[in-house]
């Protein structure tokens, strides 16, 4: 498993477990008002479903990435967005 140093927690017997063995009883209930108390959720904006030409090179690289490649085309997108709008109000400050 990737990732799973410093951790004492049993893989290989968490693995062999059906999900009714597995103890749950201490995770909060996952509802709208605990969304709210949760730092770091944002609402997801809305999306909208576009034709763009992108250079091959470009595509490719973010293809060889795998599953999810589009949303990190959109998240560098939204990034530089950010950046641009970080600037325009630095310029003005």
């Amino acid at each position: 498993m990737k990732n799973v140093k410093n951790t004492r927690t049993d893989f290989e017997k968490l693995a062999t477990m059906t999900d009714d063995e597995i103890d749950c009883s201490d995770i909060p209930e996952f509802t709208e008002e605990f969304l709210e108390t949760v730092d770091g959720f944002a609402e997801i904006p809305e999306k909208e479903m576009i034709s763009i030409r992108i250079d091959k090179p470009i595509l490719d690289f973010y293809r060889k990435m795998g599953k999810g490649y589009q949303g990190r085309i959109n998240a560098v997108l939204r990034a530089y967005v950010e950046m641009s709008q970080r600037k325009q109000v630095q310029k003005k400050v």
